[in-house]
């Protein structure tokens, strides 16, 4: 064995590399050095990205197949990364005030474990280096979500997900199982050969399916998703609501299109079914939420069924409007929970609920208007981005002919742009009294919302000038 072809994976050696630094850092660093520790490791998410959008042009295979790189492998990886370090950036105030400066070494290497874990998922072409990559980054994210263990709600939620994820992980190793009875390999390219629509194999990719659905909160699979965003750190929350579900998304379509591509016709019909499902009862549930993070938690639900009309699709635009949905879905969603953390920590960490919103123009109009931009992206109204991301992933899957689950979708857009406007209407109609006071945020926190107000605004714009252009040739 070739121990230089390790080297090849510049992503994953790269971010081992920033982990380590992080790691050994956490050790010796004491006193006022570790007020540089987010600054340090802020920079060093930073040149991650740039790193992985230099592998964009490179293509790498190791170990046989197991592991593979492309360029939209990488700018995947980018999107990912870049969205940890808007979630490392907004976590600054929280980590200073509830954990002081010695529980960041702690919560940095748990994020970038949970970040490696999905380079891994996203590159593997083999089971085993799949599942290893699974494991990595759910484990760590169970002791995220119970971070705070001395708030009840933190522990109660670590438990649900840890013992939830535990359950979906071996329904998913059981279904893999079956497959590697059925077909003699773990490797994607040799088992598309031998996949022939048996009974069993069906019952394997239903089991498979069960396991990532999960991951990515679909329904019937979503149980755990409200109680587990509700008691987690809110940061952690938005971590787990866009860049777990966005890795797990990619490879579900990667593996469905690579692994079970014989059996296309029997994984749309089931993924049409949970689709629908999942784009219907979270915005029907989220009409009725109170508190701010379980609304989002079923906005999220919501939202992965939207993505999953892309990975129906199984065609190539299907994949380049889903990458381009788990964008916009990054700047629009951490705008909403930089807020929510942000008003959480000037109210003495008080869970917020729609009524605290009342009012709030009032008193804070910079924080009321990115929320309404974030909100409208989310429902899909122009001219932000969330109504391009939406457009293209509804055309990748009429194009495949899903004309019905598309005018589904449709409707569902104008119930969860109901339930979106609820909160607008009470940050600027609603009268209070009393409303949240004026605050500021954090140096850091106002660099995250400032980024992600510039990518709703011009991923919109890019969008605009990319379909005008695309007309007139």
């Amino acid at each position: 064995m070739n121990y230089f072809e390790f080297f090849s994976m510049l992503p994953e050696i790269s971010l081992l590399a920033v982990f380590v630094l992080i790691f050994i850092f956490d050790l010796i660093a004491t006193g006022h050095r570790r007020r540089i520790f987010h600054i340090m490791t802020s920079v060093l998410m930073l040149g991650q990205i740039i790193l992985c959008l230099y592998c964009c042009n490179e293509e790498t295979s190791l170990f046989g197949g197991m592991y593979y790189n492309n360029g939209i492998t990488s700018f995947v990886k980018a999107m990912l990364t870049f969205g940890t370090l808007l979630v490392i950036l907004q976590s600054h105030k929280w980590l200073r005030n509830v954990h002081s400066y010695y529980k960041q070494g702690e919560y940095f290497i748990l994020l970038l474990s949970t970040l490696v874990g999905m380079y891994f998922m996203m590159s593997a072409r083999h089971f085993l280096l799949f599942f290893i990559g699974m494991e990595l980054a759910s484990l760590p994210l169970a002791c995220l979500v119970a971070f705070d263990k001395y708030r009840h709600h933190s522990a109660e939620a670590g438990i649900k997900y840890i013992l939830s994820s535990m359950f979906a992980s071996a329904v998913m190793l059981y279904g893999i199982s079956f497959l590697y009875g059925t077909t003699g390999t773990l490797y994607f390219d040799d088992m598309i050969a031998k996949i022939d629509g048996s009974a069993m194999q069906i019952f394997a990719m239903v089991m498979f399916t069960a396991g990532l659905g999960f991951k990515i909160s679909l329904v019937p699979f979503h149980l755990w998703t409200a109680d587990s965003y509700q008691g987690a750190p809110t940061v952690v929350t938005a971590y787990l609501s866009v860049i777990s579900k966005g890795a797990a998304v990619f490879t579900l379509f990667i593996i469905m299109t690579k692994v079970f591509a014989p059996m296309t016709k029997e994984w749309q019909m089931m993924l049409y079914i949970m689709t629908v499902a999942s784009i219907t009862v979270a915005n029907l549930f989220a009409i009725k939420q109170n508190n701010l993070k379980r609304f989002m938690a079923f906005s999220s639900i919501s939202q992965a069924g939207y993505i999953m009309l892309a990975v129906i699709s199984g065609t190539a635009q299907g994949l380049t409007s889903m990458v381009y949905y788990i964008l916009v879905y990054i700047v629009a969603n951490l705008a909403v929970f930089g807020i929510i953390e942000t008003l959480e920590h000037h109210n003495e960490n008080v869970e917020l609920t729609r009524t605290h919103c009342n009012g709030l123009y009032q008193t804070n109009p910079k924080l009321s208007l990115l929320m309404t931009l974030a909100l409208f992206s989310l429902a899909g109204i122009p001219p932000f981005a969330g109504f391009f991301s939406k457009f293209f992933i509804f055309m990748s899957a009429f194009d495949a002919g899903f004309w019905v689950l598309v005018f589904i979708a449709l409707i569902n857009t104008v119930i969860s742009l109901y339930y979106y406007l609820l909160i607008v209407k009470a940050m600027y109609i609603k009268p209070n009294e009393a409303p949240i006071p004026a605050m500021k945020c954090d140096p850091y926190s106002r660099i995250s919302l400032v980024i992600c107000l510039v990518g709703i605004v011009l991923l919109g714009i890019c969008s605009i000038v990319y379909t005008s252009i695309d007309k007139l040739v």
